[in-house]
């Protein structure tokens, strides 16, 4: 089946691509929208302008919108026009997504694709947390957090490349501090900068860390697909 991808740049959105390139489906695009900021109902909003990037390398073309509102309605408005746009441009006939628990956001989708008639996909739905951790770690994906928000998580782990003894660390912090250990809570975002979908892996060769104290922020300033490295 012909298949977008709502995309973040994130573990899940790209973990998502690559469970659903293995169930068979061919993705044709990726659905890209720019938040007006971290106080989005649906979207992701750190490192977002870098997706750009990794379309690239993923070698999946983009469709992207810029949000000049944190209303849902427009969130869902502005989904929607790029579903239908991904539609008539690549005669997509379903939407993935990297959901892992949150009702909320599969409903909304789930609303959208019922009334544009899209299938949705959501291989992670469910995924036990600490099994799929190790899997993206297996799978030989490579991410950094670009956000942190909760106790446990301080600026250390900014712009910090995860392993696998990361994984176990952050095991242990997450049953301490209560916070989700694959951050479907929002606890922390996340930035794929390699894994076996991309071309070339992405170099970052500028960046700076924002933190207040309890919440931070890994701003990518510049960066480049590393042809060197394959």
């Amino acid at each position: 089946m012909k298949v977008a991808a709502l995309f973040s740049g994130g573990k899940d959105s790209t973990y998502s691509i690559y469970k659903v390139k293995q169930m068979g489906h061919d993705v044709k695009c990726l659905v890209t929208i720019f938040p007006k900021s971290s106080n989005s109902h649906l979207l992701h909003f750190s490192a977002i302008e870098s997706t750009e990037l990794q379309s690239k390398t993923l070698e999946i073309p983009q469709i992207i919108s810029t949000l000049d509102s944190d209303e849902l309605k427009e969130e869902m408005n502005v989904l929607e026009m790029l579903l239908e746009k991904a539609k008539q441009d690549f005669q997509i006939e379903g939407l993935a997504h990297g959901g892992i628990s949150s009702e909320f956001q599969k409903k909304c989708f789930e609303k959208i694709c019922e009334k544009i008639d899209l299938e949705i996909i959501t291989p992670l739905w469910k995924i036990n947390a600490k099994e799929y951790m190790n899997e993206l770690i297996d799978s030989k994906f490579k991410f950094i957090l670009t956000s942190v928000s909760s106790g446990g998580l301080d600026e250390t782990w900014l712009g910090k490349i995860i392993s696998a003894e990361d994984i176990s660390e952050l095991g242990k912090l997450s049953t301490k501090y209560g916070f989700n250990l694959n951050f479907e809570g929002g606890e922390a975002e996340t930035f794929v900068i390699d894994c076996p979908l991309y071309s070339y892996p992405i170099k970052i060769t500028k960046s700076k860390v924002v933190w207040d104290g309890y919440i931070g922020r890994f701003e990518i300033e510049d960066a480049h697909l590393d042809s060197n490295a394959r």
